[in-house]
C-alpha cells in the first residue's frame, strides 16, 4: 500500500491540520523536520507526538482517539494500596530524568521500543529546558522504575514509563496523579491506548475531545511549579 504524507519543511516548525491525519495506520500525519525542542513542544499544543523507530524517518502522530485520565480520577488497586505500604520505596519528582528517560528505553527489547538515541538526547534537552519531568522510584539507592513526560499548563503529556521490579511504574503512575491534582493538573494523556494503561483507568476519547480540552488547560498554570521534590501518597485522598 502506497502512502502519501506531508514531509516537514526543515526550516519552519508548523504541522498538517490534524484531521488530515491518516485512518491507516491510524494518526500518521507528517514525517521529516527534526527533533528541536522548538518543534516537539509545539506538536504538542497541536496534539501531536512523535513516535518513529531507528530505521525510520521521524514520523509525527495524532491519533483518532486518544488514552486520556483525569488525576483526581485514578483509583489504586487494593493490591496496589498494599504494595506501597510494605515496599519501603522512596518517590521522587525531577531526581533523576536522565537515568529515567535511558531506561524506558533500555528496558524493553530493541524492537520494541521507539525512544531511538536522537529521541533521549531531545527529551534529555527538553529536561533542561523545563519542560520535560519524571517520577522516579527508588529502592534505598536503586531506580527501580519511572515516567517522564511533558507538561504544558495543566496538561501532563506522558511519555513512557518503566519498571525493573513488580508494580514499580504503577506506583510512579499514583504518585504521579495524585501530585499533578494537588498542584492544579487536570489531563494526563497517554497517547495511545494498550492493556497497561487500561488497567490504571485510563480511558480513550475522541480526537476532537481532547484537542478542545487540550487548548484549553495548556494556557492554564497549575497552582505550583514542578519542582524538584520528594512525592508521598495520601491513601485518604
Amino acid at each position: 500500500m502506497t502512502i502519501y504524507l506531508p514531509c516537514l519543511d526543515e526550516y519552519e516548525d508548523s504541522f498538517p491540520d490534524v484531521e488530515s491525519a491518516l485512518t491507516e495506520p491510524d494518526g500518521l500525519l507528517a514525517f521529516g523536520g527534526d527533533l528541536s525542542p522548538h518543534r516537539i513542544i509545539n506538536a504538542y499544543k497541536n496534539g501531536i507526538f512523535p513516535w518513529f523507530s531507528e530505521q525510520d524517518p521521524i514520523l509525527w502522530w495524532s491519533p483518532a482517539k486518544r488514552a486520556v485520565i483525569s488525576p483526581h480520577k485514578f483509583t489504586p488497586s487494593k493490591s496496589l494500596k498494599k504494595h506501597v505500604r510494605r515496599a519501603k520505596l522512596t518517590v521522587t519528582l525531577n531526581h533523576a530524568t536522565e537515568q529515567v528517560i535511558q531506561l524506558c528505553a533500555s528496558t524493553r527489547p530493541p524492537e520494541e521500543t521507539w525512544i531511538t538515541q536522537e529521541m533521549i538526547d531531545a527529551y534529555i534537552e527538553l529536561a533542561h529546558l523545563g519542560f520535560c519531568h519524571s517520577v522516579e522510584v527508588w529502592r534505598e539507592d536503586m531506580l527501580v522504575g519511572g515516567l517522564y513526560g511533558i507538561k504544558l499548563g495543566q496538561l501532563f503529556c506522558g511519555e513512557s514509563m518503566f519498571s525493573i521490579e513488580s508494580n514499580a511504574s504503577k506506583v510512579a503512575f499514583w504518585h504521579l496523579c495524585q501530585h499533578f491534582a494537588g498542584v492544579g493538573g487536570q489531563l494526563i494523556d497517554c497517547q495511545i491506548m494498550n492493556p497497561h494503561l487500561e488497567k490504571l483507568g485510563v480511558a480513550e476519547i475522541q480526537r476532537t475531545d481532547f484537542l478542545s480540552q487540550m487548548t484549553i488547560l495548556q494556557h492554564e498554570p497549575t497552582n505550583r511549579d514542578f519542582t524538584t521534590c520528594m512525592l508521598k501518597i495520601d491513601e485518604g485522598q
